[in-house]
């Protein structure tokens, strides 16, 4: 028995999410059945992050375990004959079998695309929020210095979430502008569900003068998902990097 680490891109466009749900396709169902066809085992693959429905990843991780003869850095190679041209793996390897893609300390890295024009782009319509009003950059880059470091995101998390901890930290939070693009790119050691859409609607919401920049610090102390901005919408979403902390899983 060995346990397989890959690295896994997608355009989550048209699928329910990463998590497997009947009768519904997602990135993760789609995972199982090929791996199995392909290694003619009952594989389930276990996800790093359980991306939201039109969510799209450059490098999301997932690990399984199985008895193949197949050599673990040829496997992505055979995995994408058989999947679906907006789903890739980019690499495979053998890890650890007490690897655990969830429950060992890593960074995770996000960015959020907005599309800040007067007109909105179909080229881009997929992979970025288009937002029509002017967006003061200065001033979101001023809220953003708020938010890193260790903070309770309780109001920064949907009130569906099951975490029972809801304290994460923040190593960096970077907003830029490049023609009509604002992107979001922030690293924290974990996410809260729409923890990351939150804080970009937020973000948005302080470029367009609704509130001011300070304001973040009264959110974050306040631990009330009411009193935080929109939650922006999941295509501008993109998981670029998972990096982990052990060497021996990267």
């Amino acid at each position: 028995m060995k346990r397989v680490k890959l690295e896994v891109s997608y355009d989550g466009t048209k699928y329910c999410g990463w998590q497997i749900q009947t009768e519904l396709q997602t990135i993760e169902g789609i995972l199982n059945i090929a791996l199995s066809q392909l290694l003619k085992e009952d594989i389930t693959v276990i996800g790093a992050s359980r991306t939201d429905s039109g969510v799209h990843a450059y490098g999301n991780v997932a690990v399984f375990d199985t008895e193949s003869a197949i050599p673990p850095e040829k496997i992505c190679f055979a995995l994408n004959q058989r999947l679906p041209d907006d789903i890739k793996v980019q690499s495979s390897k053998e890890v650890p079998l007490d690897f655990h893609p969830r429950k060992v300390s890593c960074r995770k890295t996000y960015e959020y695309k907005i599309y800040n024009n007067k007109i909105p782009s179909p080229i881009h319509r997929l992979y970025s929020y288009f937002f029509y009003y002017n967006l003061d950059l200065k001033a979101m880059q001023e809220a953003a210095q708020y938010f890193i470091g260790t903070h309770d995101f309780k109001s920064f998390c949907s009130v569906k979430t099951q975490a029972l901890e809801t304290v994460r930290t923040i190593y960096s939070l970077d907003v830029s502008r490049n023609e009509d693009f604002i992107t979001i790119t922030i690293t924290g050691n974990g996410f809260l569900y729409n923890m990351v859409r939150i804080i970009a609607g937020t973000l948005i919401e302080i470029g367009r003068g609704a509130y001011p920049p300070e304001r973040i610090k009264s959110i974050l102390e306040g631990c009330d998902r009411s009193f935080a901005g929109p939650t922006a919408p999941a295509h501008g979403l993109t998981l670029k990097k998972i990096m982990y902390d052990n060497s021996d899983y990267e």
